[in-house]
């Protein structure tokens, strides 16, 4: 099964969102170091400080002989002195003597909405940072360590600073990454909007419009598409245009040897034929008169000379038909159906015309009779057929059609379709109907038989100077 094709502007806009969005993870990825990297550094300074402020405690005490850990009105260690100025929501300070032992400690309560985290981001932030270790910093006094301060941050105070911060910057991320998307696609949209001219441009060629050109595009590469697509076109439509040419003097060429035969044959054939029969005539008095015996072979000779000459008006007639110009083509085509009618045995040739066909150029319903009379030959000898009806109608312009088209159909009800398919008499039909710029479909029709379709439009009429030149 073939994986279904996206939207190029669509590829591409969301190829640009998984760039973005990779960019935008690494931005917060930042920012999760920073808020840990600051905390730390926070807690590192808050536990200097108080082990700064202890020092000084220490060294004050001492100086006014105050006892250690004692009692007194001022005993050591007293960190309320520095928690109003170093307190912050979830921090924590506390003083360790050197066995260990936590002598004081003081916690800020945590600020509202940190303990919101969702707890895959708090598993995740204790997993890469390990929220809730502590700074310690010697309280030194007289060169010598006299315990250590202690700080510490929350740990669901800090997992909510992280993820308040980060939530934050991901709202602002989802929101600048919708609208990213939504301007690149927008963007290319107008950039790529000429691919539809280039699309419709192709559809236009592959159906045969030669005719069809690209306009000039703002984009380079569309541009050089572009000019590329009109050469083509124009080098299509200049071969296409002189092979029609050779294959419309290749079959005036076809249609005057015709002439020619058709000539030979009757001055020549004909007459001899003629000949035989008269003297076949004859010499069947003298043979009832003198010889009875040889009558009857001269009435053989009789019956096979005038069947030859049968066969040869008939032959005569596809091969030099007649004066379409004179005649028309209408009544041209009912004598050809008639004569098929007259010699075509158990098949019924019928024919059914729409429209005025006495307009047509000249040239022009001569190659029609000519296409009718093959597709008629085609369908008498290959079909098997017992009805072919030959259709003929004129369509006047519609649509975006600027000229008239001739619309013929030939239907059998035979059985040789396969046959009728092929052959130097399709062929030659093909050829002659792709010349005058239409075109053929050959298709099998239901229960039996075979449906032939030709569309051929109408030539303009030539000017009045060349139709008296041409008479």
């Amino acid at each position: 099964m073939p994986a279904p094709k996206l939207d190029l502007k669509l590829r591409l806009a969301l190829r640009v969102a998984a760039l973005a969005a990779a960019c935008f993870a690494a931005a917060a990825a930042y920012v999760l170091f920073d808020t840990d990297r600051a905390a730390r550094a926070r807690a590192e300074a808050v536990a200097e400080a108080v082990a700064g402020d202890l020092a000084l405690q220490q060294g004050v005490a001492h100086w006014v002989q105050i006892p250690h850990a004692g009692g007194g009105s001022n005993p050591f260690p007293d960190l309320q002195r520095i928690a109003t100025a170093v307190m912050a929501p979830g921090l924590c300070i506390a003083f360790r003597t050197e066995n260990g032992d936590i002598v004081q400690r003081l916690c800020s309560g945590a600020a509202p909405g940190d303990a919101a985290a969702p707890e895959l981001f708090a598993a995740l932030y204790q997993r890469l940072f390990g929220a809730g270790r502590e700074a310690a910093h010697p309280v030194m006094y007289g060169g010598a360590a006299h315990g250590e301060a202690v700080a510490s941050i929350d740990r669901q105070t800090l997992i909510g600073q992280s993820w308040r911060e980060t939530s934050r910057l991901l709202a602002i991320m989802a929101a600048t990454l919708v609208g990213l998307c939504v301007l690149v696609y927008a963007a290319l949209a107008g950039a790529l909007r000429p691919t539809r001219a280039i699309r419709e441009g192709l559809e236009r060629l592959a159906g045969g419009d030669l005719s069809a050109r690209l306009p000039p595009f703002d984009l380079a590469e569309l541009s050089a598409v572009g000019a590329v697509f009109n050469d083509l076109a124009g080098n299509l439509e200049t071969t296409l245009a002189e092979r029609n040419a050779l294959t419309r003097r290749l079959i005036a060429v076809q249609d005057e040897e015709r002439l020619h035969l058709a000539r030979e044959l009757h001055d020549e054939f004909g007459q001899c034929l003629a000949a035989i029969g008269a003297m076949a005539a004859s010499a069947g008095q003298t043979a009832r008169r003198d010889c009875p015996a040889l009558e009857p072979p001269c009435q053989s000779i009789g019956r096979t000379a005038a069947h030859m000459m049968e066969a040869l008006r008939g032959a005569l007639l596809r091969l030099r038909p007649p004066d379409v110009d004179e005649l028309g083509l209408a009544a041209s085509l009912e004598g050809l159906v008639a004569g098929w009618n007259g010699r075509a045995g158990a098949t019924r040739f019928s024919i059914e015309l729409n429209g005025e066909f006495d307009a047509l150029p000249r040239d022009f319903a001569a190659s029609l009779y000519r296409v009718a009379q093959e597709a008629i030959t085609n369908a008498a000898k290959h079909a098997k057929a017992s009805n072919v009806t030959l259709r003929l109608s004129l369509r006047e312009p519609e649509g975006s059609d600027r000229r008239a088209h001739i619309e013929l159909a030939v239907d059998d009800d035979g059985k040789g379709g396969a046959d009728a398919k092929s052959g130097m008499g399709l062929l030659g039909m093909r050829e002659r109907i792709e010349a005058l710029g239409g075109s053929l479909s050959l298709r099998a029709s239901r229960p039996s038989g075979l449906a032939l379709r030709a569309r051929i439009p109408v030539p303009p009429a030539p000017p009045a100077d060349e139709t008296r030149a041409a008479a």
